[in-house]
């Protein structure tokens, strides 16, 4: 049986890196007692797959995680198990049964994430930066230099930026943007952007960044369907 889990990161744990969240969750589902598939050879090793590795210093409200079961568990006591043997800033929110084929493989669906961004207490910028915001996004192109590991080229980042949306009651900018193998950008670039613009040095450790969800594109070429990655799956119910 193959199962997505969504955990959320936050509190202290937006400072624990990739590996060591993997790490974590194995001694988690070892403690938790879920008979887990393991690779075969002379270093066996849980199967085990994450959707998008979130950065350092972000926190998140939905990252994934696929394994493979050797028997089935529903979804409410796996969570339960799960969350009892865990702490709440790495918690687990989901637990779905995922199909084969297409919807099985989180890590090479991953097609958009959803964040919000906000200047953490202090950072704000001097300028007035909010009453442009419109104009900004508004703009058909908006170039930007993007490195690589070997050099640097101009790319158009606007058509990577698929919604936003200014909320006056925290004042938090929503993003919804491109994310995954084939076109990928991160809030901080769209916000150093746009401070650029303004003629405002942008600081990389102003910005609050919180990862609400990540999309699969289940739509055609021509048309985009955005799906989230734990409505590709059904939630396990066993009834004895």
């Amino acid at each position: 049986m193959k199962v997505r889990v969504r955990f959320s990161k936050k509190g202290s744990m937006k400072f624990i890196g990739h590996l060591d969240v993997m790490r974590y969750f194995q001694k988690l589902i070892r403690r938790a007692g879920l008979e887990v598939a393991f690779s075969e050879g002379f270093n066996p090793h849980m199967i085990m797959s994450f959707a998008s590795p979130l950065g350092i210093g972000l926190t998140s409200d939905a990252e994934y995680m696929d394994i493979e079961l050797l028997s089935p568990v529903s979804s409410r006591e796996a969570i339960e198990r799960l969350n009892q043997v865990g702490t709440e800033e790495l918690a687990v929110t989901g637990f779905v049964q995922i199909p084969e084929g297409k919807a099985s493989k989180a890590m090479t669906l991953v097609a958009a994430a959803d964040y919000t961004v906000c200047f953490r207490a202090g950072h704000e910028p001097a300028a007035d930066w909010k009453s442009d915001l419109a104009d900004f996004f508004a703009r058909e192109s908006i170039p930007v230099m993007k490195k690589t590991k070997r050099s640097e080229k101009e790319v158009d980042i606007r058509p990577m930026i698929y919604e936003w949306a200014f909320r006056d009651e925290d004042d938090t900018i929503f993003l919804k943007l491109a994310s995954g193998s084939v076109a990928n950008l991160k809030p901080e670039l769209v916000l150093d952007t746009y401070l650029t613009t303004l003629g405002i040095e942008p600081d990389p450790f102003a910005y609050e960044i919180n990862r609400c969800e990540i999309y699969a594109d289940m739509g055609t070429e021509d048309s985009r369907k955005l799906v989230s990655l734990y409505d590709l799956g059904t939630k396990i119910s066993l009834f004895r």
